[in-house]
């Protein structure tokens, strides 16, 4: 066969069944390297060194950092509040007083737990984390706290009798009507303790521990605590010191069993027997529907003024007693569990 022949024979095999002309081995593209797509990937995605100093300060090693968790929880909360009382009052302008204040109260508690749902969502973490287990929902931790409360108060009550300061007085409510209303005041109480302490000792306090320290983010979180009964009629500085130091025993209660459900009973047990079944002002008000026609009177140091007991001398007395008390019966720290294994100190 001559050369010209064998040229042919080449075209020819170069030629599919339809007679196109296929491709020749020396104009195929090159397979592109996976690495080399990576590495193209990578730079289209890296920061600037002014973006990596920017996301330091926003991102940590567990992702968002405490401090800014903490501010988008309380942006959570806010909005949450501000929607859900825009909400109340246009959907129930004709419901009375109380019923009013009550559903209100339910809405913040539930604007503070939502917020920490969705925290939780974003942290990968369980709701009780943050000092709500729901597994001892209501159980002997509420009820000793509650017992605490209850008990507290009365000997406070009693050392003002002894001063001459307070009279039981007589019953103001008989019958069915104590008892509706001593039960619609437990609820709302109960409420009220879920709200304030949650708000207050749950999730923040669980955060701010991460950024300073507890104790630290106690005392910080305490005075939140007492600022936020400047809203109340009738407050006074004595009131206002005496809310900080309640909500720091609160956190050492917190410390110490590990979770809010004994602060929980104590704060609703108290309330409840402060503002119904004492009748004395609480937080410089007080409510309708309540037990007696009790009474204070004396020099504002010793009865706590428009205040109530809660701005009395013997509050701070009384909390110093409570302070050493639950420290012997309660030596161990318990909070935060996943900081530290049960201590002594």
């Amino acid at each position: 066969m001559s050369g010209d022949d064998s040229g042919n024979s080449a075209m020819d095999e170069s030629r599919d069944e339809s007679g196109e002309t296929l491709p020749s081995e020396d104009h195929k593209t090159s397979p592109v390297s996976p690495s080399h797509v990576v590495s193209q990937s990578y730079e289209l995605i890296k920061l600037s060194p002014f973006e990596e100093r920017v996301q330091r300060i926003f991102i940590g090693p567990e992702g968002l950092r405490p401090l800014w968790r903490f501010v988008l929880y309380v942006l959570l909360y806010r909005g949450l509040r501000f929607c859900l009382r825009i909400l109340i009052y246009y959907s129930s302008p004709n419901l009375g007083e109380l019923r009013l204040q009550a559903l209100a109260y339910v809405g913040l508690a539930v604007a503070a737990i939502a917020a920490a749902l969705v925290m939780g969502r974003i942290e990968n973490r369980p709701f009780g984390s943050y000092g709500l287990p729901l597994r001892h929902a209501f159980g002997k931790l509420f009820w000793l706290g509650s017992l605490w409360g209850f008990v507290s108060l009365t000997l406070l009550l009693l050392a003002l009798r002894g001063a001459s300061a307070f009279d039981f007085g007589l019953l103001a409510l008989h019958g069915a009507r104590a008892l509706k209303f001593a039960v619609f005041w437990a609820i709302l109480f109960l409420i009220v303790g879920f709200h304030e302490e949650f708000l207050t000792r749950g999730y923040t306090q669980f955060t701010l521990t991460q950024v300073l320290g507890f104790w630290p983010s106690a005392a910080l979180l305490s005075v939140v605590f007492g600022l936020l009964h400047l809203e109340n009629p009738g407050e006074s500085r004595a009131g206002i010191l005496g809310a900080i130091l309640i909500g720091f025993f609160f956190c050492l209660t917190l410390r110490r069993t590990g979770n809010l459900w004994f602060a929980i009973g104590f704060h609703y047990s108290w309330d409840w027997g402060e503002s119904y079944f004492y009748s004395v002002p609480d937080s410089g008000g007080m409510v309708p529907g309540h037990l007696l026609h009790s009474s204070l009177h004396g020099p504002n140091w010793l009865t706590g003024g428009t205040v109530g007991p809660e701005g009395s001398v013997f509050l701070f007395v009384l909390l110093f007693l409570l302070w050493v008390v639950f420290d012997r019966v309660y030596p161990a720290v318990k909070y935060p569990a996943a900081e530290s294994p049960p201590q002594t100190t």
